[in-house]
């Protein structure tokens, strides 16, 4: 396991992992795996790290899926290269321990389970981006982190607007790439692929 970044030193801590600096926090309570979605807002625009907060250096990495190249940006903060591999080391979903995503919470109801009385509470308003949400439950997909300049960071707006943030353009020069996790496959999709390697390793 990778220590605490330094840059992540005086973050709060839940269970002994960081609290990355976009998640969201319920009742005091660390929502880990969803985003806080005026720190993500924050973080896009003023090009922060999701982990620790600070800004980010010349160069950065973003988590990139299948799918989020074919939208064209990745929808989740960039990272420092240093914070990076403990994200990795802990995030269950990027280190390939996770076999499906997590239902989305419902932000009515505290973390540890419990309802939310407090009506003061800001959590209807802070909800996590709608990808959460239409991933609830599925099968995890293929995690890569892509390396960039700094100064190719390009916001992609939601219907142009630069400040509702969708993501940040992949349609920018990458100078690595490196393979976080595979997808995971149903049982269905073993079977096919088993077939599909028994034909590839069968005689000709």
């Amino acid at each position: 396991m990778h220590s605490i970044p330094h840059r992540c030193a005086r973050l709060p801590l839940a269970g002994g992992l960081v609290v990355p600096w976009v998640s969201l926090i319920h009742d005091g309570h660390a929502a880990f795996g969803s985003l806080d979605a005026d720190r993500a807002r924050a973080a896009f625009l003023h090009r922060l790290c999701q982990i620790c907060g600070q800004p980010l250096n010349e160069r950065c990495f973003l988590i990139v899926r299948p799918s989020d190249v074919a939208q064209g940006c990745s929808p989740e903060p960039a990272l420092h290269p240093e914070c990076l591999p403990y994200a990795v080391s802990h995030c269950p979903m990027l280190n390939g321990t996770a076999t499906q995503y997590r239902h989305s919470p419902v932000l009515t109801t505290h973390p540890a389970g419990r309802p939310c009385t407090d009506p003061s509470c800001p959590c209807p308003s802070r909800t996590p981006d709608a990808g959460h949400a239409t991933r609830s439950g599925s099968l995890a997909d293929r995690y890569e982190a892509w390396m960039i300049r700094t100064r190719s960071y390009r916001l992609i707006g939601a219907s142009g607007k630069a400040d509702v943030p969708l993501g940040i353009s992949v349609e920018v020069p990458i100078l690595r790439t490196r393979v976080l996790r595979t997808a995971h496959l149903s049982a269905k999709q073993e079977h096919l692929m088993g077939l599909v390697r028994s034909l590839l390793d069968g005689p000709l």
